[in-house]
């Protein structure tokens, strides 16, 4: 049974220390409850405590930031601004040193702030939503046709002699 929440995520890698086997069985359960804010959001309320482990801790501040923000959820969770859920030392996901210029200009905010460089999508899964759209570099999201509709898409004659 994949867990339902972020704190059974870090109460099952407390017995086995697979915090990211956890992490991504809990995020197909998310993206289940895919247009259910309200359910996806106590998924990520409470606070799951920590491993421990400055990595994993981080990144799981990240995860609930960065769910909360990608799904238009109605609040972040408090728990995330933990001191202890932001790092001191950078970590690149996946650790390429020719990927780190990329991952530096493309990592999602909730990451960036906790010095976690990743790509701009990064808790993508097989059960992913994509109707919902993914986001690409250079950044393509929201798609046009969910932008506000007192959003001007089109260029001013002003503007483009610019």
């Amino acid at each position: 049974m994949r867990p339902a929440s972020l704190c059974e995520v870090v109460e099952r890698a407390r017995g086995d220390g697979d915090w990211d086997h956890h992490l991504q069985n809990f995020l197909d359960a998310f993206y289940a409850r895919d247009g259910d804010g309200a359910a996806q959001l106590a998924m990520i309320a409470e606070d799951p405590g920590f491993l421990d482990w400055a990595r994993p801790d981080a990144f799981l501040g990240g995860v609930g930031e960065h769910l909360a923000r990608r799904w238009r959820l109605p609040s972040i969770p408090l728990w995330v601004r933990d001191a202890r859920r932001y790092l001191a030392t950078a970590m690149f996901w996946p650790d390429e040193r020719n990927l780190r210029g990329y991952l530096l200009c493309v990592s999602p905010v909730a990451f960036r702030v906790r010095l976690i460089f990743t790509g701009p999508d990064p808790l993508q899964r097989a059960r992913f939503p994509y109707h919902r759209g993914v986001i690409r570099y250079p950044l393509t999201f929201p798609p046009e046709a969910a932008a506000a509709p007192d959003q001007k898409t089109t260029t001013s004659p002003s503007s483009a002699a610019m």
